[in-house]
């Protein structure tokens, strides 16, 4: 089991796409198909002060540009241009070694980015990606940051690959990354033989700013050569810095009078659904099938130029992609990400607490069960933004069905220094009938600094809940301080939490604790047989401690579980590959009997044990990539095996294949289990504008199989159209129609095809 660390923002991994919950910390394992490069910093050396302020400006567009990538037009040839890129990997603040040139432009409705990518090696330039939103890290990539408040707070993220397909994210805070959003924005792409071109359309609409005279936008921009593994950077090249610190970027001027073009979006869909009749695992129907119909309606408003309103009516989330099958082989509950559109803008605006653990505000508790069932969605709104230095949210939902209620959530945020703030949050739930009302609410402050040229944030949040029946206000809190750097990756926390803790619209993974978690990650360069960064947690171990409300977390006594790991050798090879060899010693000390498997039952008692861990992943750059993971050890006295094994083929055309199978054997004194959880997922792209998704997801604990198939078309950018079907089928051994007999198809557990029309009017 891997300990999910705090990371900078500048370190990002990409998950297997199916995990099981290990005991005893009730976490996810950490298994990633590819390992983003090591952020750069060597600590405490500082290369903010080689990189001057720097600025680029727009030429406004006397005529109608072609969005081709061609770059046809005159105005090209005499636009200012951006040429000094340096590397941040694999040799920091040297020359990139492939010249890049950007230029800048505008009209009233649009920005107009064009990125020239000069490649001595155009053959080997790497573009396996078409899909809207994919993962462009296994590309040749550019990524375009626009701090459209130029304050250093935030920024709009685009990128795309040599394939012209699309990505984009809000950045906000410090590590706030949203890649689930997305925006009307559009990129033509060619190729020569001398390299590659991506020229961006961003429209003003798609931003959010200060309008008037003399407005500049922050900048950034990144390009990513895959078979050198080289990012290489405009600004903030430094090891400590990066694309998403936003202290050391330039800026774009001259964008002439800025003014949103539109003050309305309505996005108004149609959608059709046609529902099979459910079955349980014996074949015996349960629920009746039915056709149905359904209209809705969501609006964006700009209620000022640096505030926007959502709104929505019948709210329908049918053509939002599957969640991944879990085993878990905890008593914890699990956390799931949040996947659906109107949630996702500025979403970490409404984040306090930390996510996997404990949030006074979780959307996903809106409109949805506690097992993920839909809940009607009648009506919401939000309204978010800024107001001078204040971040503002609110949020108000008004859910029917079996779940009826309506849910609230006011967030602020105050500017501090120069990244800093000082927040607050307050979330409600009101439910019919006399049912009472929930509270909670919280501060939090976040301080990060740079000293001496290395990263250190502090952090700070206090939360209280209120729930109708108890007395008093439940109190939970965390101080951390988080120092992620190059040579040394180091974060510690501490947090209490309160047992009668619970905030209505928020997650809470354990209650009744002192919890402490940290790394001190040593991270050297030696340059030597191919390694670019090792990473050692030896002597001092990655840690994660839980103690009883009554006790402490430092008294070995009055632990409930614990986690420890050593990292005796792992790094990042310099072709990309990513390895570990670890050491493990875990405790955990149920009070009840739990199950951990069907039929298998843990009984109370205090249980420590030793584990051993190996890692290998090869770089997604190549076109067949591989990971391995396999720990195995004591586990509640007795032993067991984790094995995780996946693959992705990556052919550089319009195909791309994944399958991955994790599977964990025990052995125990009160009984024997074999988890097993597979899951392959076949994605066929027609171009960067029409997709089709299959995922098959099995496993051996809830004994079914489950099909996600989704066809995504986007006649223009703003409008979707998509084709999904859902069917879940039992693989219980002891029912006459098993999956995968054939008259299983005619009695699924659940299964349904929805055909949902989206349009975007500007009126």
């Amino acid at each position: 089991m891997r300990l999910r660390r705090p990371r900078s923002a500048t370190r990002t991994v990409a998950q297997l796409p199916v995990e099981i919950i290990f005991p005893a910390l009730g976490m996810h394992r950490l298994a990633p198909v590819s390992v983003a490069l090591a952020s750069a910093a060597l600590f405490p050396r500082t290369i903010a002060a080689q990189q001057p302020s720097a600025t680029i400006r727009a030429v406004a567009l006397r005529s109608a540009v072609t969005l081709d990538g061609a770059l046809d037009e005159p105005l090209w040839a005499t636009a200012d241009s951006i040429t000094d890129f340096h590397q941040r990997e694999p040799l920091a603040g040297a020359p990139a070694t492939e010249r890049t040139v950007v230029k800048v432009a505008h009209d009233a409705e649009a920005l107009y980015i064009v990125v020239r990518c000069a490649d001595s090696g155009i053959r080997h330039v790497r573009a396996s990606q078409l899909r809207r939103d994919a993962d462009l890290s296994s590309d040749d990539n550019v990524t375009l940051l626009i701090d459209t408040f130029n304050d250093r707070r935030g920024a709009f993220v685009f990128a795309t690959n040599p394939n012209g397909a699309m990505w984009d994210a809000q950045f906000a805070g410090v590590d706030d990354l949203n890649e689930n959003w997305n925006g009307v924005w559009d990129v033509a792409v060619s190729r020569d033989g001398a390299g590659w071109t991506a020229e961006f359309r961003i429209p003003f609409l798609a931003l959010r700013f200060h309008t008037g005279h003399s407005v500049a936008f922050g900048f950034n921009v990144r390009r990513f050569i895959r078979r050198k593994n080289e990012e290489d950077l405009w600004r903030s090249y430094g090891r400590a810095q990066g694309l998403y610190q936003l202290n050391n970027e330039g800026a774009i001027t001259e964008l002439g009078d800025l003014h949103r073009p539109h003050d309305l979006e309505l996005y108004p869909y149609a959608l059709g659904r046609a529902v099979e009749t459910e079955h349980d695992s014996l074949g015996t129907p349960t629920t009746g099938g039915f056709l149905g119909g359904k209209t809705g309606a969501d609006a964006k408003l700009a209620v000022s130029p640096t505030l926007t309103a959502d709104l929505t009516v019948g709210t329908d989330f049918a053509q939002v992609e599957a969640d991944q099958q879990v085993i878990n082989l905890t008593r914890f509950p699990i956390f799931f990400p949040e996947k659906r559109e109107f949630f996702l803008e500025s979403s970490g605006l409404f984040d306090l607490g930390t996510p996997g653990r404990v949030q006074l505000f979780y959307s996903r508790r809106l409109g949805l069960d506690t097992s993920g069932v839909p809940v009607p969605i009648v009506a919401g709104g939000r309204v978010y933004g800024q107001l001078g230095p204040w971040k503002l949210g609110i949020l108000d939902a008004q859910t029917g069905g079996t779940d009826p209620g309506n849910d609230a959530v006011v967030r602020v945020q105050h500017d501090l220094f120069d990244r800093s703030y000082l927040g607050a949050i307050a979330t409600l739930r009101a439910r019919p009938n006399g049912q009472g009302v929930e509270r909670a609410g919280g501060l939090d402050i976040d301080l990060p600094l740079i000293v001496r040229g290395a990263n250190l944030e502090p952090k700070l949040y206090i939360a209280g809940s209120q729930t109708p029946g108890l007395s008093g206000t439940a109190l939970a809190w965390r101080l951390s301080t988080d120092n992620p750097n190059d040579l040394f990756d180091n974060f510690v926390s501490l947090y209490f939490i309160d047992s009668s803790f619970a905030p209505p619209l928020g997650f809470v993974r354990r209650t009744g604790i002192w919890e402490t978690t940290g790394h001190v990650d040593f991270m050297p360069r030696p340059g030597v047989l191919g390694i670019r960064q090792l990473d050692f947690t030896f002597p001092i171990p990655s840690w994660d401690v839980i103690a009883k409300q009554a006790g402490s977390p430092f008294v070995s006594a009055d632990w409930q579980t614990a986690w420890f790991e050593w990292r005796l050798l792992g790094g990042d090879r310099q072709n990309g590959d990513h390895f570990e060899v670890n050491v493990q010693r875990l405790m955990d000390a149920p009070s009840d009997t739990f199950t951990i498997f069907p039929g298998v039952v843990i009984q109370p008692g205090r249980y420590w044990w030793s584990r051993y861990e190996l890692q290998y992943l090869t770089s997604s750059g190549r076109p067949l990539s591989l990971a391995a993971f396999v720990n195995w050890g004591q586990f509640y006295g007795g032993h067991s095996t984790d094995l995780e094994l996946s693959a992705v083929w990556r052919g550089g055309g319009h195909v791309i294949l994944s399958t991955s199978l994790t599977r964990t054997t025990a052995r125990l004194p009160v009984g024997a289990f074999t988890a097993t959880l597979a899951a392959n997922r076949l994605e066929y792209d027609f171009n960067t504008r029409t997709s089709l998704l299959a995922f098959v997801q099995y496993d051996n604990e809830s004994e079914r199989v489950d099909f996600n198939v989704r066809f995504h078309w986007i006649p223009v950018i703003g409008d979707d159209v998509y084709l999904v079907w859902n069917s879940g089928f039992t693989t219980d051994p002891l029912s006459p129609f098993r999956f995968p007999d054939t008259r299983a198809l005619a009695r699924p557990l659940n299964g349904a095809v929805v055909l949902k029309v989206v349009h975007r009017l500007t009126p």
